[in-house]
């Protein structure tokens, strides 16, 4: 799939599915449909489905969510990574709050009623997936229990994920956050092979270039990664978790708590780099 499509499904592991125009069977509602599932799974038994207008591809720096501007769509990832970040004040150096990928969404203050934040987003590995409009998405959370309860787990794994960015950034050695951070990228990307380059790890870990250098550096050096220009290499996942000291894994548990499914892409991450 090229591009961010017509049909948003809700993110793939927030675990809703697309489908075409279609109604809510108990609301009435445009744009959503309640489909069954196993017994075993009676309580998320209804998923809505929801339609959105189609929107142009976004390639890597693209914004999605402008500071203190109203969010006008909510973007699901299907592959790439988002990146939220914020400063103190206009002007001043960012640092990187969280990362979204395929496991998540933009756009939580929506959910809880806002329309706006003072962070910006934008696409930090390019990448393509679905949309919908704000205003969709708040009615069709309103009408749906279903829908409510799944987006609030999402939104209490997510804070879960910036609360831990937060003691990173606090307690954390800059290898220490560089291993977590290179982790989290390739458990959203969904391989061992990651693009990005010195200078935006330098934004995300609000460091000097120099300091990103070296830490990469040290990694190699123990055989845990390689990097060349504009792409990091995973070759020992084990030792990258080892290097991240406690400072991954915990969030990465509650996702799979709260939504019943692993926050990385299993299918794909092995080891180190991905199987063909």
């Amino acid at each position: 799939m090229a591009g961010w499509n017509s049909v948003a499904p809700l993110g793939g592991r927030l675990g809703f599915c697309s489908c075409p125009n279609s109604g809510d069977q108990e609301h009435g509602q445009p744009g959503l449909q309640q489909v069954p599932q196993s017994r075993s799974e009676r309580a998320d038994a209804e998923r809505p489905r929801i339609v959105a207008a189609t929107p142009p591809a976004r390639s890597t720096a693209a914004a999605l969510d402008t500071a203190n501007k109203k969010i006008d769509y909510i973007y699901f990832p299907d592959c790439g990574l988002v990146s939220l970040v914020g400063g103190p004040t206009k002007g001043s150096r960012e640092l990187e709050i969280g990362v979204i990928g395929s496991e998540g969404m933009t756009g939580l203050p929506v959910i809880y009623g806002d329309d706006r934040s003072p962070h910006r987003m934008f696409m930090q590995i390019a990448g393509d997936g679905h949309r919908i409009p704000a205003a969709t998405l708040r009615k069709a959370f309103d009408h749906s229990v279903t829908l409510r309860h799944r987006l609030l787990k999402y939104a209490q794994a997510f804070m879960i994920h910036t609360t831990y960015t937060a003691i990173a950034n606090a307690r954390g050695t800059l290898q220490q956050r560089l291993s977590r951070w290179i982790l989290m990228a390739q458990d959203r990307v969904g391989s061992g092979e990651i693009p990005m380059t010195h200078e935006f790890l330098s934004l995300m870990l609000a460091v000097r270039r120099p300091g990103v250098t070296e830490a990469l550096h040290g990694l190699a050096h123990n055989g845990i990664i390689t990097h060349s220009r504009g792409t990091v290499v995973v070759l020992d996942r084990e030792g990258l978790i080892e290097c991240a000291a406690g400072l991954y894994g915990i969030p990465e548990n509650e996702y799979e708590r709260l939504m019943g499914k692993p926050a990385r892409l299993q299918e794909q991450v092995r080891g180190g780099v991905s199987s063909p």
